[in-house]
């Protein structure tokens, strides 16, 4: 009995830990300049992964709006807009969620997986992983 307990103790700690590993504030980078553009943050809700834009340091982009997104979230304010939705711990990555890109508007597949303890991997694709793009954000200090 006592061998269970602590087994199940064990493994929910684990669980916990991985979670908070991803959780927080990260960095997200323009492609082409390498220079910070917005901030997002990781949070869970549900025992799923959620992210949000928190910070966008253009200042002309601050208010602007998602325009090309669809549905509910059309014509909402960038920032604070969810960019990836439920996503659940398998293994080392976060999976099964989906992204929304606001520059864009499109939908896509997505899963994390955290490479460094500040480094965050995120790939986008549509259907398979192998079709996909991949950015990495950096935690924010």
């Amino acid at each position: 009995m006592k061998k269970a307990i602590t087994t199940f103790f064990i493994i929910l700690i684990s669980l916990i830990t991985n979670a908070q590993e991803v959780l927080g504030k990260w960095n997200n980078r323009d492609e082409k300049t390498g220079n910070i553009d917005s901030v997002v943050e990781i949070y869970k809700k549900d025992g799923l992964l959620f992210a949000k834009i928190i910070d966008i340091m253009d200042p002309d982009l601050k208010h602007a709006l998602c325009t090309k997104c669809k549905g509910s979230v059309k014509n909402k304010p960038a920032l604070g807009l969810t960019i990836l939705y439920k996503l659940e711990k398998k293994k080392n990555k976060w999976v099964g969620g989906y992204g929304l890109d606001p520059r864009t508007g499109h939908y896509f597949n997505v899963y994390i997986k955290l490479e460094k303890p500040n480094k965050l991997k995120i790939r986008g694709y549509a259907g398979i992983p192998i079709f996909g793009k991949t950015v990495y954000w950096d935690r924010k200090e």
